[in-house]
């Protein structure tokens, strides 16, 4: 069938506050610009990730690209809704987990069409679309995963429970979209048999057109550095801070630029900063959700910094980095930590350094950069080069020919 015919569903989840979907979510954006205006019907069911303003989830309906038709889950869903409350807490919660399950049944089966293809972010809807598949509402089923942990949790029987959750959906998906080539090893390891499940296609997190944007190096900012993201330890925003402390000794005109919110971990690094007597060189810009404004702000400095943290069992050891893509896309060279697998293909095309995650490690490879314009040219060219074609559209194109929709 051709593709502008193909009927879609998306299920999906995003974090919600005042009601609006916040820029943090489960890929609605690039999902939306590449098979709303391809397909003849594209539904996304947005379920609110747990700690948001709203609980009922959201059914958006596109025709030829254009948003037809915005409506909710029906009572059938809303009935947990009380429960929900008590839990509406970040972080995994079965009852969350329920309702999505629930949500996804109830609209397909109140809707009454059949679809050619369904594509769950997560087991939990993959599963869903599994036995929408039995029943006949649905042809061909997508497993979508962005981020994959052996051990995600710390009580081994809800760990088990997600990793047979997972298994689950890798053996009755039609075709599993992985974001990094890391997850399926990792599976393998945990004990998932490879001769039952679905093909993997490999599926990379990319960007807008408007974010593969660079200013000329004669416009770039000398010594400076930026970090752009959530601001969680395990990402590295304080490893960035001590990183800075021994650079600002070597390089005095070095400057860290830090984009991110949240209220209890800004506290955190300004406190930070002043103690290592680092303040007046670190900028914190706050929180910027539009990601091409993001782009064209970072595009100033010189080196892009993602520090991620080696903690056992975290998710970013084999899932994409997104941050990593966002820089090179606005030509920076990059320094991250021995911890996503995209690093390793920073090494092979030289567009980064790789290091360990150490401040003294991280001090070390950015004042190489800085020091050794030859190097830096090397490194910000092959950025360049490597973002040209990292686009949603391409990303998604390749996974839709790969199985022939």
């Amino acid at each position: 069938m051709a593709k502008n015919r193909l009927r879609v569903i998306f299920a999906t989840f995003s974090a919600y506050k005042n009601g609006e979907r916040l820029a943090t979510n489960g890929m609605v954006e690039p999902m939306l610009s590449y098979f709303a205006p391809k397909t003849q019907r594209f539904v996304v069911i947005d379920q609110p990730y747990p700690g948001s303003d709203i609980l009922t989830p959201i059914i958006e309906i596109y025709k030829k690209g254009k948003l037809s038709k915005k409506t909710y889950s029906s009572f059938f869903v809303r009935i947990l809704n009380p429960l929900l409350a008590t839990r509406n807490t970040m972080g995994t919660r079965i009852p969350f987990k329920l309702r999505d399950f629930l949500s996804v049944i109830d609209f397909v089966v109140r809707d009454r069409k059949k679809f050619d293809l369904f594509i769950g972010l997560e087991s939990i809807n993959a599963l869903a679309g599994v036995v929408l598949k039995k029943t006949g509402f649905v042809n061909k089923v997508v497993y979508y995963v962005s981020d994959y942990s052996p051990i995600r949790y710390r009580k081994g029987w809800f760990n088990q429970i997600y990793l047979i959750l997972d298994r689950l959906a890798c053996q009755n998906s039609d075709f599993i979209w992985d974001v990094s080539p890391a997850m399926m090893p990792a599976r393998k390891k945990a004990g998932l048999t490879t001769k039952k499940i679905a093909p993997v296609v490999l599926v990379p997190n990319a960007l807008f057109p408007k974010q593969i944007n660079y200013l000329p190096q004669n416009k770039v900012i000398p010594y400076s550095m930026v970090y752009a993201g959530t601001l969680g330890k395990e990402n590295g925003p304080d490893l960035a801070i001590e990183s800075l402390a021994k650079v600002i000794k070597d390089t005095p005109l070095a400057k860290l630029h830090i984009y991110g919110g949240g209220e209890i971990d800004l506290k955190r690094l300004k406190r930070l900063a002043v103690r290592l007597k680092v303040r007046r060189a670190t900028y914190f810009h706050g929180f910027i959700s539009d990601p091409v404004k993001l782009s064209n702000e970072i595009r100033s400095y010189s080196v892009g910094l993602a520090p991620y943290r080696a903690i056992t069992g975290d998710p970013r050891w084999w899932a994409d980095a997104t941050k990593i893509r966002l820089y090179l896309g606005a030509g920076l060279p990059v320094v991250t930590t021995q911890v996503p697998p995209l690093g390793k293909e920073l090494i092979k095309e030289s567009a980064g350094l790789v290091v360990k995650d150490s401040p003294e490690s991280l001090y070390q490879a950015i004042v190489s950069i800085f020091k050794n314009k030859n190097l830096y040219l090397k490194l910000r060219n092959n950025a360049i080069r490597k973002a040209k074609d990292n686009t949603w559209e391409k990303s998604y194109a390749n996974a839709m020919d790969s199985m022939f929709l």
